[in-house]
């Protein structure tokens, strides 16, 4: 004989379901055989779902407020960390146009302002225009070389359109293009005769061309005024976005031999850099340029170097390991806002046991188990906490893209850490919820049913 349903008579209201309790009743009979297909979820915790939702709509306010303080510590956790994976991203692909085998030459103290490493700092003269020249000249291993030099920040003007005075001037040669991440977009490099005459010529960024001509107007063979002085256009560079508050864009470029003579004085800083054609040449290419800077520089034997070699990838791992304090940070205030919430969340659930000790004292009479009852205010605070979680993964990973966005990081998703935030809310709200759990479940129903 086989029985198909086993049905029990109770109110869903107090956790006891009215058809299945424990599996669906489908049973055949096939010689000895009995197959039972079981519910994937069980009715109690379905109901128990049920109350956690009607339970939080009960209380709004304080529900609201738990929700609000576990969504502000993981908006900071996810949307730091996102503006810090975005910035990442950002130097990662700035860095990986100009290869792993680039690396570039300054005076010692042209970097920093204070000692390096515990030395005292030495005042060691800038790199002169004959001392880069006499290097670039000298050089003898396979590979491309460029001179370059800061002119400051001036005011670019057509007609009588001019720019902000944030613009960078910058001195270069042709073959510059090869070795940054700028490209020209109209127009033609700087020529042969152009860095040896030092021509009053200029490359433009896209910001200056959209400040100073209309869409319709071709900028290339026009004349511009840079500080008093007349130059022709004859290139615009492709658009390149903003780095760290510094508007790419922003940038002119002329002759390097024409800044020297216009805009140079005795602490212009040449920069030389270098890029080696083969990854395997760039030991020997450093000690090279070490060897030969020396002799160009006049550093006497025994004496330290005057300058500075940095290679490309060890400026970007410097650079994205300040990344790594902008994580500790979200972290930290992350933890402590979840701490807080936490406690927000333990109170609120213990208010709740309070406030329904005669519900759970009704349910317990009727057959309700003390798992069951922990079950159900375990659930309402793992609901309030993943609410709470979602909520501000999403608020933190919109805030935070708008603000990469806006500073020119472009847009990151942190796969790893909208997990990990969800994870880190269920944690809290299990940790929060597991002690009124508790005690609302060692409630006698006796005296349940007697509160008031």
């Amino acid at each position: 004989m086989c029985f198909a349903h086993i049905r029990r008579l109770s109110a869903p209201r107090f956790g006891l379901h009215k058809s299945r309790p424990g599996f669906t009743g489908r049973c055949t009979f096939e010689g000895t055989n009995t197959q039972k297909q079981m519910p994937i979820v069980s009715a109690a915790t379905r109901e128990n779902f049920q109350i956690a939702f009607g339970a939080i709509r009960s209380q709004k306010l304080r529900a609201t407020l738990t929700i609000l303080i576990i969504a502000f510590g993981i908006m900071c956790l996810v949307g730091i960390i996102t503006v810090a994976q975005a910035m990442e991203n950002k130097i990662n692909n700035e860095f990986s146009r100009l290869g792993s085998n680039t690396f570039t030459v300054y005076s010692a103290n042209s970097r920093s302002e204070g000692g390096h490493g515990g030395r005292s700092e030495k005042n060691f003269e800038p790199f002169s225009y004959d001392e880069a020249l006499a290097f670039t000249s000298s050089y003898k291993v396979d590979a491309y070389i460029s001179m370059s030099a800061f002119g400051g920040l001036v005011v670019v003007e057509h007609g009588s359109e001019k720019t902000n005075p944030n613009i960078t001037l910058l001195g270069c040669d042709a073959k510059y293009f090869e070795l940054s991440s700028y490209s020209i977009a109209s127009g033609r490099n700087f020529s042969a005769n152009d860095i040896t005459s030092g021509n009053n010529v200029i490359i433009l960024g896209k910001d200056i061309v959209d400040k100073l001509f209309p869409p319709s107007v071709e900028p290339v063979g026009k004349e511009v005024s840079v500080a008093d002085k007349k130059y022709v256009v004859i290139g615009t560079l492709e658009p390149k976005g903003n780095t760290f508050g510094f508007a790419g864009d922003n940038q002119c470029m002329i002759p390097v031999s024409n800044l020297r003579r216009n805009f140079g004085s005795a602490i212009t800083e040449y920069s030389i850099n270098v890029r080696v054609k083969s990854g395997s040449d760039m030991d020997k290419a450093v000690s090279e340029a070490k060897g030969l800077l020396r002799i160009v520089r006049g550093d006497r034997p025994g004496q330290e170097d005057s300058f500075e070699i940095e290679k490309s990838d060890s400026l970007a791992a410097e650079v994205i390991g300040l990344t790594d304090n902008l994580k500790f940070g979200a972290i930290f205030i992350g933890l402590i806002t979840l701490a807080s919430a936490g406690i927000g969340l333990m109170n609120i659930m213990l208010v709740s046991v309070s406030e329904r000790t005669r519900e759970i004292g009704v349910r317990k009479s009727i057959g309700a188990s003390s798992t069951v009852i922990k079950r159900q205010f375990l659930i309402e605070s793992v609901v309030i906490g993943q609410i709470g979680g979602i909520t501000g993964i999403m608020m933190g990973i919109a805030l935070a893209n708008i603000i990469s966005t806006y500073v020119g990081f472009g847009i990151a998703m942190p796969w790893f850490w909208m997990f990990f935030g969800a994870l880190l809310c269920f944690l809290v709200s299990v940790v929060s919820g597991y002690y009124p759990a508790s005690k609302a479940a060692r409630l006698d129903p006796i005296e349940a049913l007697r509160y008031e």
